[in-house]
């Protein structure tokens, strides 16, 4: 696969330096405009700070971009054109007829691999959604996680999401969910869930090791995931949290929202619903991730 490395990017990867690989699917489809743009430079100056490069990832006119430059994630941001939301599935698709999209956690973590990036921050996974067992919507997250050897910092999986069913199956494709600094598994807007999990990190040279482990010394393939919880100033409760998605999922169902328009269709109602404070939440939440995911970068380029 031809990848089109930025400037920034291309001169990490020749100095051997760390990056942190960042998705797109939020700055083109799951944030508002410009709050998408001042979320991604936001990530990317906290990767950054945390001593790592930042390649944000997307497809533009058929091109598979691993770093963005500024016009790019300004077209992106600003959504003046069709942009195609793309998972793994899409990838060939988009490359064919010289689209261009955000790239979700799926096809991220697919070109990440490609590119030897090893380390990717995100905001919540994909999964399992609530009534899976009537309509079969799984994310296609699971199974990238499953395949592909990187390292995804997120704060859990989306809130939206049916989350014991998403841990089983994470169980089930073989994909470790790590704690950082917690032993319950984070709901993306809220730092609590209810689900225990069963490994922990507390430091930043154990949670490297772990994954250089699982990539270099097993050769196992798949990745790892790290849930840091959101920052405690802007997590919301769990139980008003779990109240505005029952009415957001039932406006859902009564405007006939299907496939992958659920997922931004529930983030933009329940930013209404809360009165901006689950949009607040988001925004802190992807900084914090990004942070974690450079000191992650950095440790393990390091060899901690």
């Amino acid at each position: 696969m031809e990848l089109r490395f930025s400037d920034e990017v291309r001169r990490a990867r020749d100095e051997g330096k760390p990056i942190v690989a960042l998705e797109t699917s939020v700055v083109a489809q799951g944030l508002p405009y410009p709050d998408n743009l001042a979320a991604a430079r936001a990530c990317e100056e906290a990767v950054r700070r945390a001593g790592a490069v930042p390649a944000a990832i997307a497809v533009v006119d058929g091109e598979v971009c691993i770093g963005l430059e500024e016009a790019a994630l300004r077209r992106l941001a600003e959504g003046k054109e069709r942009l195609l939301k793309l998972g793994s599935r899409d990838l060939a698709v988009a490359l064919a007829t010289r689209a261009s999209g955000g790239t979700t956690v799926s096809s991220t973590c697919e070109l990440a691999a490609a590119a030897g990036i090893r380390v990717f921050a995100t905001g919540g996974i994909g999964g399992v959604h609530r009534g899976a067992s009537e309509h079969w919507d799984i994310s296609q997250d699971i199974s990238a996680l499953a395949r592909f050897p990187v390292a995804v910092v997120c704060a859990g999986a989306k809130s939206v999401l049916d989350l014991p069913k998403t841990m089983e199956l994470l169980e089930t494709a073989g994909v470790p969910v790590i704690g950082v600094g917690t032993d319950e598994l984070p709901s993306f807007y809220s730092r609590e869930s209810g689900l225990k999990l069963e490994h922990r990190v507390d430091d930043i040279a154990t949670a490297a090791r772990i994954a250089r482990i699982r990539f270099e010394t097993l050769g196992q393939g798949g990745g790892v995931l790290y849930t840091v919880p959101p920052p405690e100033e802007t997590a919301l409760p769990r139980g008003d949290v779990e109240l505005h998605i029952a009415s957001a999922l039932a406006e859902a169902e009564q405007q006939g929202v299907r496939g992958k328009a659920v997922t931004p269709f529930l983030l933009s109602n329940l930013a209404k619903r809360s009165g901006g404070k689950t949009l607040k939440a988001n925004l802190a939440l992807l900084t914090n991730n990004a942070r974690f995911a450079g000191q992650l970068a950095v440790a393990y380029a390091r060899g901690d």
